[in-house]
């Protein structure tokens, strides 16, 4: 998708949406980080994605009702969408950030595109060339330097932290997620179907929502609660979607993949703002493998 010769005329509107996108986008580490010291991570990812959809249903019912033939259509591959990108991709961020940092958590995110073209070339069959894999080699490099935190004898003797490994689960997630929202047509428009998408990502959430009140993890609605499940409904759900597409709209979606990179960058300065981390050398070297592996992932033959 290339932009138009109009909107060519004045690219700095929609070059600094590029630039804002992802200071929503990563704002979802800020929660993962905060929001679970006063809301249990399942019962947090449970009322954001819920509160996304009461929020934004009073303007998507219509078209939904209008077309609620494809609505039944397409129910296995919204819920499935619901369960990737908002079930899994909400909760496993909040459960990462119980024990690892904000650094990490943003650096290792930061590998679904490679996870993408893998799975693209799986299901798909999409074809990788010599260059992509070079990056994917690469990028996992990076991504096993942030896990191991640079100690290789931490990799052969498995002991990894455990959010890191969540967010490992998010990425993979994402990038399912991904893969199948690109190649799944839909009869609803962009914003009609991610309403449906929240909907079915609160849904998949439900029942570990009551297991987790189940095993004691009581969720207690307080002033902390309705802050925290708000922030995270509208910033970096409702606000970086919309941008995201609106950039799409403008730039194409090929300029636009790079808010997954200002993502990282982002994530690593709220991590260093907010909660006094620091940036260790391994996060360096995770960050530049990653960001070079991922350069090369995204070359294709030409």
């Amino acid at each position: 998708m290339k932009p138009s010769s109009k909107k060519n005329k004045n690219l700095f509107f929609p070059y600094f949406l590029l630039f804002l996108q992802p200071v929503f986008m990563a704002s979802n580490l800020i929660v993962a980080r905060g929001g679970v010291e006063f809301v249990p991570p399942i019962s947090l990812a449970f009322w954001r994605w819920t509160t996304v959809f009461l929020l934004l249903i009073p303007f998507f019912y219509k078209p939904i009702l209008k077309k609620i033939k494809n609505f039944k259509g397409e129910f296995y591959k919204l819920f499935f969408l619901g369960l990737t990108g908002c079930g899994i991709c909400g909760a496993f961020p909040f459960i990462a950030g119980q024990t690892t940092t904000v650094v990490n958590m943003a650096v290792i995110y930061t590998s679904s595109p490679i996870f993408i073209i893998l799975l693209s070339s799986f299901i798909y069959k999409e074809k990788i060339n010599s260059i992509q894999i070079l990056g994917l080699v690469l990028c996992l490099f990076g991504v096993f330097s942030i896990i191991s935190k640079g100690d290789s004898s931490i990799l052969s003797s498995l002991e990894f932290t455990v959010g890191d490994i969540w967010m490992l689960g998010a990425a993979i997630s994402w990038a399912l997620y991904s893969v199948y929202l690109l190649n799944w047509k839909s009869k609803f428009d962009l914003l009609t179907r991610f309403v449906l998408i929240a909907m079915f990502g609160s849904i998949s959430l439900f029942p570990f929502y009551l297991l987790e009140e189940f095993q004691g993890q009581s969720t207690v609605f307080d002033l902390n609660f309705l802050f925290w499940v708000i922030f995270a409904a509208i910033s970096p759900a409702i606000i970086a979607f919309t941008l995201y597409a609106k950039v799409q709209k403008y730039l194409g979606a090929s300029i636009t993949g790079f808010t997954l990179y200002l993502f990282t960058v982002y994530g690593a300065f709220y991590g260093l703002v907010f909660f006094g981390e620091t940036l260790e050398y391994y996060h360096l070297i995770g960050a530049f493998l990653v960001f070079i592996g991922i350069y090369l992932a995204r070359k294709t033959n030409k």
